[in-house]
């Protein structure tokens, strides 16, 4: 059998290896076949950083061995002998995801110098001072990249320097300054490690590459892999690339371009150098660099190969690019390329005009954008200028994008008067519940201390297009005081705040925001989405107001009308809890009746804003106690209000408190124990139907769905009381037109004995918040505690809250959507939890054939999207 191989000469390598190569090895190896001059080196599998962490942290005999030998052929490509006295070989290493991964890993350069091979290079470029910049700059970086050394030690000393000489930028510093450096770099490094700087450059390379395998691993990457849907058992790649030198002098430079403007979308080669510099001058800022048109100026044939490269790559790799270049004494190299991140309205501009150019096709083209990228869009964002100003407090999750300033309101009843008093707020709780909606409604924003991506906060506010960064720890908020309080600072009701659901950042003082420009590329891209995308994208909608919106971003219907939203209203909650406390059925149904008209006229909007099209209306589910007040105060005035007494009131609220809310009188267990909210809800649902097929000529089709069913019993008990109510509505009506009755599945039970289940049902609604909470066993709130513990612990990698868990959950969902059709082959099959807009989860319900996802108003754009990336990757019929 023949032994694996671990490590790749760059020429040894191609495209198709990027799994195995990581993006820039692959793209590094691909580059020198194509004959474009890149600077020798070798890479070190992602297998070979798997193999690692398996082995506790060892680079495993025999792969040391492939890297000791790939170094001695790098020696004979270059002529150069690592560790020489004379002519020594200097590299660079750096990580390499299959993925780009930002900020991942920083990267070392000049690996392979040390007290003797400094001395070869200033002698052998004659240039002492250039060679001991070298030195500095690897000492810095090797320090602070593979130990783990504070750079500030190594900062201070370069800053001590120049205020003593009066000097403003590094490159003013004289050789002897820069031999000070080194003498002073090595002594921290002493102090710090207890040991002397490695003179090896072998021991240097080894340490170099194990510390870009720990990187893998380091919380930073475990917080990126998870937003980005990485997998851990992907692992990262090293690249060993030979250096070359941009600051050699007047002739070198150094620069970063891309093939068309990241920001803007526009054909045109944009980017920046430095002559006489090294890459990270250019990314750090130190000196001003010089935008990439003027090196035509300077030396137009070194420019002409460069465009040419330029153009050579983008047409290679079809899209655009960003790219690393080295002038070394006027000769041109590469460093990298790769697919340039890029804008949302870039994005789009760069798609469609590759489309236009004959590069893409359409189907290629809609793989270029990330759908996530979609939101910033849709969402106000941050004045760039003002960003750069304002001052960071603390971070959070950014649990619905978009940006929001205004001053602190600490309950949801001040957020809604301080906003109808004209005042900009935002909303900060330390976790939100149902009867907050209000108050998030006026708000510009919410802060929660508490919860995940997938808390209360975080999905009403996704459905309602209002920034939210929750599960912000740092805050410590009183409501007595009503204050914030975050690193020994103290904020009111009168300061301002900003925060960023985009990034989770949370900003002292207001910060401007501006409107997104929505281009006339958006919607030539998503009219190919839609054309090529088999599963249709619905939206959760409670009010109008929301389903007009997904209406404008594409929703095809609603798949989910949550019912009890609208009972929280202010003038409807007194008689809903009239409702509640009533002792009897005459009671029950006299308060009811006062809700069957605000309710009706709530399915008429709907209906109406969405102009026919289907619309799902999920009946009553949160358990009563919901409805009621908790603290003592409300309560007496709520009794005051119903004529009770404060104990008799008390008592109910006792009455209905459950240990296990989610598990407790609740859905349709509601309607079996009080068939009279059923009834009143099915006539609300039919009288609206009528009343907008009449007034409005839409052919409405009420679609109702019972919730929370785990037994075939249950439907059919409820679905006789819907069925009984529908007929009299009609016959009352002298009308006759389609409905259907669907149910949710949210229960294990309920998905495995589906089969029997669709005998009664017409549809399936997977609600996969409640089915994911269900199956783990663990509530969504909670969970926000301790899911940190299980990610750092690669128990899970995943919020499964956020990103459907395929194996369980899903395979749940699989077999419910198999058995259903065994049953009923026409069975209507949607998605409506928080998933329905997640693109992994979407791809997933396009791979076993549901017929559509539903997802909040603002995540519609996305989904379109996702689904068509499924159709291109996975197709179907």
């Amino acid at each position: 059998m023949e032994s694996k191989k671990y490590v790749y000469l760059f020429k040894e390598g191609n495209a198709s290896m990027r799994n195995l190569l990581g993006g820039k090895g692959a793209n590094l190896a691909e580059m020198t076949n194509l004959g474009i001059p890149v600077p020798q080196g070798f890479t070190v599998t992602t297998e070979a950083c798997n193999r690692y962490h398996d082995d506790g942290g060892k680079i495993a005999p025999e792969i040391m061995e492939e890297i000791l030998e790939k170094l001695s052929q790098l020696e004979e490509i270059t002529g150069k002998k690592f560790g020489n006295n004379e002519d020594p070989l200097l590299v660079s290493v750096r990580s390499g995801a299959r993925v780009s991964m930002p900020g991942m890993m920083d990267t070392i350069l000049n690996l392979g110098m040390n007290d003797v091979s400094v001395q070869a290079v200033a002698k052998l470029t004659n240039n002492p001072r250039f060679a001991y910049d070298s030195y500095r700059r690897f000492i810095q970086m090797f320090s602070d990249v593979v130990m783990g050394i504070d750079k500030r030690l190594f900062e201070d000393k370069i800053d001590d320097i120049k205020q003593e000489k009066g000097i403003k930028y590094d490159n003013e510093l004289t050789t002897e300054d820069l031999q000070r450096l080194v003498s002073e770099f090595k002594e921290v490094y002493k102090k710090e490690q207890g040991v002397d700087f490695p003179q090896d450059p072998k021991d240097q390379l080894v340490e170099a590459i194990e510390a870009v395998f720990k990187s893998w691993d380091n919380p930073r990457a475990i917080v990126y892999r998870r937003l980005n849907d990485i997998p851990g058992t992907w692992g990262t790649a090293v690249n060993v690339q030979q250096m070359v030198f941009g600051n050699k002098g007047d002739t070198s430079g150094t620069g970063v371009a891309f093939s068309r403007n990241p920001a803007t979308g526009e054909k045109k080669i944009y980017g920046e150098y430095l002559m006489n510099a090294q890459g990270e001058d250019v990314v750090a800022g130190i000196r001003t660099p010089q935008p990439i048109a003027k090196l035509a100026g300077q030396n137009p044939t070194l420019y002409k190969q460069f465009e040419g490269i330029v153009n050579t790559l983008e047409k290679h790799y079809k899209d655009m690019q960003d790219m690393e270049f080295t002038i070394e004494e006027g000769k041109l190299y590469f460093l990298q390329t790769r697919n340039g991140k890029r804008t949302a309205q870039a994005a789009l501009k760069v798609a469609t005009d590759l489309v236009d150019e004959g590069m893409l096709t359409k189907e290629e083209a809609i793989l270029k954008v990330e759908p996530k990228q979609l939101d910033s869009l849709l969402h106000p964002t941050f004045s760039a200028e003002d960003l750069k100003k304002a001052e960071l407090i603390a971070k959070g999750l950014p649990a619905s994008p978009g940006a929001a300033c205004g001053k602190i309101a600490f309950t949801a009843d001040e957020a809604k008067e301080r906003a109808n008093n004209g005042e900009k707020v935002v909303l900060v709780r330390l976790e939100t519940s149902p009867e907050d909606i209000e108050g998030m409604i006026a708000a510009q924003g919410i802060l929660t201390v508490r919860g995940g991506m997938t808390s209360h906060a975080a999905v009403v506010a996704r459905g309602m297009g209002t920034c939210c960064v929750a599960g912000c720890g740092e805050l410590r908020v009183s409501d007595e005081k009503r204050t914030v309080e975050v690193n020994g600072k103290v904020y009111g009701a009168e300061d301002w705040i900003s925060i960023d659901g985009s990034t989770g950042n949370v900003y002292a003082g207001a910060v401007k925001t501006v409107l997104p420009e929505i281009s006339g590329h958006f919607a030539t891209f998503m009219s190919w989405a839609d054309k090529i995308r088999k599963l249709q994208v619905r939206t959760n909608a409670d009010t109008p107001r929301d389903a007009k919106q997904a209406v404008t971003f594409g929703a095809e219907g609603v798949g989910l009308c949550r019912t009890e939203h609208m009972f929280f209203a202010e003038d409807r909650i007194k008689a809903v809890r009239e409702m509640i406390v009533s002792k009897t059925v005459e009671q029950r149904e006299k308060a009811l009746a006062k809700i069957l008209p605000m309710q009706k006229q709530d399915f008429i909007g709907i209906y109406e804003a969405l102009e026919g099209r289907p619309v799902t209306i999920r009946f009553l589910d949160p358990p009563l106690h919901e409805f009621l007040p908790t603290a003592e105060e409300d309560i007496r005035n709520l009794a005051a209000e119903m004529n009770l007494t404060f104990d008799e009131l008390k008592a109910t609220i006792d009455e209905l408190h459950e240990f296990n809310p989610m598990m407790g009188h609740r859905g349709c267990r509601l309607a079996v124990s009080y068939p009279e909210i059923a009834k009143m809800q099915t006539r609300a649902v039919i009288e609206a139907a009528i009343d907008v097929r009449n007034n409005k000529g839409y052919n409405i089709i009420p679609e109702i769905m019972i919730p929370l069913v785990g037994e075939i019993k249950e439907l059919q008990y409820v679905k006789k009381k819907v069925v009984d109510t529908v007929n009299e509505v009609m016959k009352e009506n002298n009308v006759k037109f389609d409905y259907h009755i669907g149910t949710m599945i949210e229960i294990p039970r309920a998905a495995i004995t589906a089969d029997e289940i669709a005998k009664e049902a017409e549809f399936f609604s997977f609600g996969t918040n409640d089915l994911t909470q269900m199956t783990f066993g663990f509530s969504r709130d909670d969970a926000a505690k301790f899911l940190k513990d299980y990610y750092e612990k690669k128990i899970y990698e995943q919020d499964p809250f956020a990103k459907l868990d395929q194996k369980g959950v899903g395979q749940l969902i699989k077999i419910a959507a198999e058995k259903g059709r065994t049953t009923r082959p026409d069975i209507h099959l949607g998605i409506c939890g928080e998933h329905g807009g997640d693109p992994s989860s979407i791809e997933f319900c396009h791979r076993i054939g549901l017929n559509y996802v539903s997802c909040s108003p603002f995540r519609v754009p996305a989904a379109r999207l996702a689904a068509a990336q499924a159709q291109v990757n996975f197709p179907r019929e």
